[in-house]
């Protein structure tokens, strides 16, 4: 008699709608029919008893089972391909139902309903039960995807979960049907009729023993001859046999490259060498530039110091340039060594990827392999004939580049530069900032003070174009007790300075406004006013020109007696010729303020 609960196990079964191994069936049909026997047997729904058939239609085969009524099999349980059922062949059945004609078991019965498939079915799984156990190794080929995995016929139906198929898992486990694969057997479970299986487990297992076998003979050195399946931007990894190697993207060629697909592609099978080994955490670092040759081997007998070498930029970063002089050979041109001249911001002002240029070897570092380059080195430093172009004392032409606080930038040729000083702009008109007297990108001629070379700084003079008016026409033309007229430029607590002509001022001191005492200038004088005023004193050294206003109208005798009271208070103080506030009549050029 067929068990129960395999027959039930088949009914309760989620996955057994999807595999289709089985048929339902009803709970009704799981009791014993009251009295299904003739003289000598009795029957059960769910039982399989052996037959004969006794006659073919249509529809249905009939089949004698040794009931009082014939039973009927559907003439589509015989599959395509297989023989024809004949007549008188013997055949097992499942009995699946019992009709009563008229309503009576006891009475006379109708057709019994029968099923050679299913009975085919149930044997085939009782014998697979009765020979399959956990662990144990099978075949099959792969029927169908379902929901979670996918179906393998290994006589019956069993369930490959989509994370048992592989170590990784595929991207379509689809790709699976009709493929014939070994499977260990995870889990039996007789009651739901379930079998469950893992294709991956085998390979694990599998790999496990290469793994072994692979740490045993693996040495550094050794060449191997793998397939590539993975490939990441910072390199490929081979399947040694159980274990991952890396080939690093640096150890793919002695030149740069950008990405690893440059140099291999998934499934190419290549020689890779064996760099290290790390057998506790199971890396291996495999290369292929060093099948080769080092081409850093004796670098600087091919690229000596001082050596001019033709190369490509290969590429541009912040700091400078790397240049190409070879396969695998590259140096860096930083950006200070662009230009003897030229201020660069960026070094793509000067070079970009791919060009073609000449450099110069500045060192060598074999063992780090690198290569210091230059390129301003390739040309001639104009500072070196700079003292040759602007000798001291001649005439230059040039644009002003930049102004600052103190001075202005005269750039004479492309990258060098002279300072004009705000000192050096005038002899007599006090220059607070340079945009008193120039604007960029004015053209201006300029006396060359001096040359420093080995700091590269040039002096420029403006005012040093005419001779010193103080040495020459200030004295000449303004003598003590001259009576002048000039305009208040400023006024401060210790004076009035009066211009008398462009650039050149006088101090009108405080105590030389008025005759009588004079707390704040300003209660006398205003700014722009025009005053008539008396020469005191021209100081040519000191750049200095002493006036008063008080003594405009003042006889000899009183000039006389004022300047015997200044010249005692003079020798009484050590200190009046260093401050303009205390020198009383003199004052200093705005130019030595």
């Amino acid at each position: 008699m067929v068990n129960r609960n395999l027959i039930r196990s088949l009914e309760d079964d989620s996955i057994s709608a999807e595999l289709d191994l089985m048929f339902p069936i009803e709970e009704s049909d799981t009791l014993l029919l009251d009295s299904l026997q003739d003289a000598d047997r009795q029957f059960d729904v769910n039982q399989i008893v052996e037959g004969r058939i006794v006659d073919i239609n249509d529809e249905f085969v009939i089949v004698d089972i040794g009931f009082k009524s014939e039973g009927a099999i559907h003439r589509n349980e015989w599959e395509e391909g297989e023989e024809p059922p004949q007549i008188g062949e013997k055949v097992q059945v499942l009995i699946e139902e019992v009709e009563d004609q008229f309503g009576n078991p006891e009475e006379q019965r109708g057709m019994i309903s029968l099923s050679k498939r299913k009975a085919e079915k149930i044997i085939q799984w009782e014998k697979m039960m009765s020979s399959v156990h956990e662990g144990q190794i099978v075949t099959g080929t792969v029927t169908r995807k379902i929901k979670g995995g996918l179906l393998v016929d290994i006589g019956v139906n069993v369930f490959l979960p989509a994370s048992q198929v592989d170590i990784r898992r595929p991207n379509d486990i689809g790709d699976f049907i009709g493929r014939v694969v070994q499977c260990e057997v995870l889990k039996i479970d007789e009651l739901r009729r379930n079998i469950v299986v893992s294709r991956r487990s085998l390979i694990e297992k599998q790999r496990e023993e290469d793994r072994e076998h692979l740490k045993s003979e693996l040495k550094v050195g050794q060449i191997r001859i793998r397939v590539f399946k993975n490939i990441a931007d910072f390199g490929a990894f081979v399947d040694l046999g159980g274990i991952d190697g890396l080939l690093h993207i640096t150890d793919m060629a002695w030149e740069r490259i950008g990405h690893p697909t440059e140099m291999v592609s998934i499934d190419q099978e290549i020689e890779v060498k064996v760099l290290q080994i790390d057998r506790e955490k199971q890396k291996i670092a495999l290369g292929l530039k060093q099948k080769q040759g080092n081409p850093w081997e004796n670098i600087e007998e091919r690229y000596p110091v001082g050596a001019t070498i033709h190369g490509e930029v290969v590429n541009v970063m912040s700091y400078g340039a790397f240049v190409k002089l070879e396969p695998g050979i590259e140096g860096l041109v930083h950006i200070s060594e662009m230009s003897w001249t030229r201020r660069i911001n960026h070094p793509s002002e000067m070079v970009n990827t791919g060009d073609k240029i000449d450099v110069k070897i500045l060192g060598v570092d074999a063992q780090g392999q690198q290569l210091s380059l230059g390129i301003k080195q390739t040309q001639p430093n104009p500072w070196d004939i700079v003292m040759e172009k602007y000798p001291e004392n001649s005439l230059v032409t040039g644009k002003v580049r930049n102004l600052t606080n103190y001075g202005a930038f005269i750039e004479l040729e492309e990258g060098i530069d002279g300072l004009l000083h705000v000192s050096d702009m005038s002899w007599t008109r006090k220059v607070s900032h340079p945009n008193e007297v120039l604007e960029k990108g004015q053209a201006v001629q300029c006396r060359v003070l001096s040359v420093d070379q080995a700091r590269r700084r040039i002096a420029l003079g403006l005012k040093q174009m005419d001779d010193d008016p103080w040495n020459t026409s200030i004295p000449e033309k303004y003598q003590s007790g001259q009576i002048v007229k000039g305009k208040v430029t400023k006024i401060t607590n210790f004076g009035v300075f009066v211009g008398l002509e462009d650039g050149l001022e006088g101090l009108l001191h405080i105590s030389e406004l008025a005759d009588h005492k004079i707390e704040n200038p300003e209660e006398v004088v205003k700014v722009g006013e025009e005053l008539e005023v008396k020469v005191l004193r021209v100081d040519s050294e000191e750049r200095k020109i002493g006036l008063s206003r008080k003594r405009v109208e003042w006889s000899e005798d009183q000039e006389q007696e004022a300047n015997a009271a200044v010249a005692k208070v003079e020798r009484a103080s050590s200190d009046l010729k260093g401050g303009l506030g205390n020198d009383g009549p003199l004052i200093s050029s705005p130019s030595a303020e």
